[in-house]
């Protein structure tokens, strides 16, 4: 990034609520099925037919914007977002245009050991669109494209932030945020992959010290992190390009080709106007009760900065550590009852992230997937730190536990795998060493503390490994003086 140039950076995220049935009708929400089945009158709107709210979709709109420190509105209403897209039969969408659910909210993020406050304008509700398949590799170069309205009237929650972020690293950590937090409140199961968490990123350049925005693009639809990064660096070296030419952005919306990476065009960049919102005539207002609100706020769990700081203050984790376990609820939660049945955090931190997260992306699972169940984990490291088995021991069967669900005791059992911490028993075989190999014997005596290692090692290959490390160390130094 040149240093002439300063870049503006905001987000609009669109979740998809995790309830059971749409947000105007009875239709499932669940991913996936045959095209075009999981519809009704209603949501492919049919002359004659009336929307109900579904009032889960309520509920998990006040809970988030409550998570992402917003006011909550006691009086709002829905909107008609007209457009001509096929992706919406009745050619308007119900979305919130003045009076949004939720507005004013924050959430902090770090970067480079730098935290960062960035707002967040509004949260509010609306129904999703249906999901057009291209006929070609990208949609700018497709010749037709089919539609699939199950995902019509699936409930959104679309969350606007300032214009706060100054580089993709931190429009990434926002994002990161943003999705921990949703994962924590269980409003939306947050899957980018599916879908159901999706990003739009509008960027423009000014010149380092103006305090006028530049003219911005808007990149439509990015569905991962790297995909955000990425296409927010490609963008920004566009418009500098440009600039330094001479030349003038045009406001426009965009689009991520993953394959070239690059970003291109793909229509004018609409104004509020162009959509000619009114209010929905076929819905009453929201009006909220505020010991409902405060119902909700009560029943918040804890989110993961307070779990982070947690982790830090109570166990004793580092700030880095405390970031990973609780970069995800379902990690965070695994942590919390592993701890809950060994109460050794550091070791645990360890183990979760070094075996259990090694495995879980080799296998790309994710932590509800995984066949180790916390209480195993915390019954395998009770075995370690009984000196049941060594830690070489433990990875092993921790591997077979994650590939099999496997209880330790039994694969311990299986594969005779008890660790040798007989003094009786392993004298025998240190004799057997020492006289095996005379001149490490002599190298030790001679001062070389290294030659105590080849001999314990010696040790553990007569006993395939079994043998209590610590104790062959003693008996050694002890027989040798």
């Amino acid at each position: 990034m040149s240093a002439q140039y300063e870049v503006v950076i905001g987000l609009e995220v669109h979740a998809e609520l995790k309830t059971d049935t749409k947000i105007f009708c009875s239709c499932p929400t669940e991913f996936g099925g045959e095209e075009n089945t999981h519809v009704c009158p209603v949501c492919l709107g049919l002359p004659g037919v009336l929307p109900v709210l579904n009032k889960k979709v309520l509920e998990y709109a006040v809970r988030a914007g409550l998570a992402l420190n917003c006011e909550i509105a006691s009086f709002s209403k829905f909107d008609r977002k007209n457009y001509f897209y096929p992706d919406l039969p009745k050619a308007y969408q119900i979305s919130q245009y003045d009076l949004p659910i939720c507005k004013k909210g924050y959430l902090e993020i770090e970067v480079n050991g730098r935290k960062k406050t960035i707002g967040i304008t509004r949260v509010h509700m609306e129904e999703d669109a249906g999901k057009l398949v291209h006929g070609g590799a990208t949609i700018a170069t497709s010749r037709y494209s089919l539609v699939d309205y199950n995902r019509t009237g699936v409930p959104l929650i679309e969350i606007v932030s300032e214009p706060d972020m100054r580089s993709a690293e931190e429009a990434r950590a926002y994002m990161e945020k943003l999705k921990a937090i949703l994962e924590y409140t269980g409003v939306s199961d947050v899957r980018m992959e599916q879908g159901s968490l999706r990003c739009d990123a509008n960027i423009s350049l000014r010149p380092m010290g103006a305090k006028e925005f530049g003219t911005k693009t808007e990149i439509k639809n990015l569905n991962s992190f790297r995909a955000l990064q990425k296409a927010i660096e490609y963008e920004i070296e566009r418009q500098r390009d440009i600039l330094e030419e001479g030349g003038k952005i045009i406001q426009e919306t965009r689009s991520w080709d993953e394959g070239k990476g690059v970003t291109v065009s793909l229509r004018s960049k609409e104004e509020a106007h162009d959509y000619r919102y009114f209010p929905d005539p076929d819905l009453v207002p929201v009006v909220i009760d505020p010991q409902w609100v405060q119902e909700i706020r009560d029943s918040l769990p804890e989110l993961p900065d307070a779990k982070r700081e947690r982790l830090v203050q109570e166990m004793g984790l580092s700030e880095y550590d405390a970031g990973i376990i609780t970069g995800s609820r379902a990690l965070a939660d695994f942590f919390d009852q592993v701890v809950a049945e060994y109460n050794e955090p550091k070791t645990v931190a360890n183990w979760i992230m070094g075996e259990f997260l090694r495995l879980l992306n080799a296998n790309n699972l994710e932590v509800a997937e995984s066949k180790v169940k916390p209480r195993s984990l915390a019954a395998l490291l009770k075995a370690q730190a009984e000196g049941t088995i060594s830690g070489k021991m433990a990875k092993t069967v921790f591997e077979e536990m994650f590939e099999t669900g496997k209880e330790p005791e039994t694969i311990i059992k299986e594969k005779g795998m008890v660790q040798i911490s007989d003094e009786g028993a392993l004298a025998a075989v240190v004799e057997k060493v020492i006289a095996a190999n005379p001149q490490s014997v002599e190298d030790y005596k001679a001062g070389k503390e290294k030659a105590i290692g080849f001999l314990v090692g010696q040790v553990m290959k007569e006993t395939k490994g079994q043998a209590n490390p610590g104790l062959v160390n003693k008996l050694l130094k002890d027989k040798l003086g």
